[in-house]
């Protein structure tokens, strides 16, 4: 919860609370004590709902009425460029103006490590996420949070797109933004091929990043961290992302 270096937040919304890692933030926010309310296109039982697709802005904006802080979880996975740019582009456009009529102080923005997936075409990366053990550079390749953005799909244009409207937003608007380039989380909790398992973010671990950004220091007005567990062959670097929020993995994966 709040304290003299933090923001003062007691009402939170959870976007895309019926997904798997908006409803493993959103539980984990009620149970430190805030008010989680969701916004969301189907009831999300236990909480407060306001049913509405976030491509309506005119539907979204009494989800955040009183609201401190907003959590951004939904997105669209599919494979249409379209619904990536209507969901995931002017939804996301959506959801931060709503938030900056309403006053809210910090957002945190769902990003996604496909943002950067180009660096795992080659080496020092490729060897790590096909988990040829053998093969892997000492030391091992490491990626960035401001290593230059390279998607390799529309999902990952998007979400880059997304965490460039957190800048404008806080910087323009004066909103606290950190975007969480969040890894692989799975429904069964483990890893499902070597990919997976370089990039894996358990669901404690999800949980975690998520509430150490909501609580991260008042200071902090833009910034992108990672969310991703303590993994054999993890390349994308966590020192940025333990200084600046604290987050500390409580789990790590390997592909055997």
């Amino acid at each position: 919860m709040s304290n003299e270096n933090t923001i003062p937040i007691s009402k939170i919304l959870v976007t895309g609370m019926s997904g798997l890692i908006g409803g493993l933030a959103g539980r984990e926010l009620a149970q430190r004590g805030y008010q989680v309310s969701a916004l969301n296109r189907q009831d999300v039982p236990g909480f407060p709902t306001t049913q509405a697709s976030i491509t309506d802005l005119d539907a979204i904006r009494p989800a955040f009425e009183d609201i401190d802080c907003v959590v951004h979880m939904a997105a669209y996975l599919g494979p249409s460029d379209a619904s990536q740019l209507s969901v995931n582009i002017e939804g996301t456009y959506n959801v931060y103006e709503a938030a900056k009529d309403a006053g809210v102080k910090r957002f945190v923005f769902g990003s996604s490590g496909a943002t950067q997936m180009g660096y795992e075409r080659e080496e020092p990366v490729l060897s790590m996420v096909e988990a040829r053990y053998d093969d892997i550079p000492d030391p091992p390749g490491r990626v960035y949070v401001d290593s230059p953005a390279r998607p390799d799909r529309m999902y990952g244009v998007a979400k880059v797109a997304g965490e460039v409207m957190g800048r404008y937003y806080s910087e323009t608007h004066g909103m606290s933004v950190i975007c969480i380039k969040l890894g692989r989380v799975t429904a069964e909790n483990k890893p499902d091929d070597p990919r997976s398992a370089a990039v894996y973010l358990s669901h404690r671990d999800a949980a975690q990043i998520v509430w150490r950004c909501v609580e991260a220091p008042a200071d902090v007005r833009y910034d992108i961290v990672y969310g991703v567990s303590d993994n054999k062959t993890r390349f994308r670097d966590l020192e940025h992302t333990t200084n600046l929020v604290g987050y500390a993995p409580q789990d790590g994966a390997e592909w055997k």
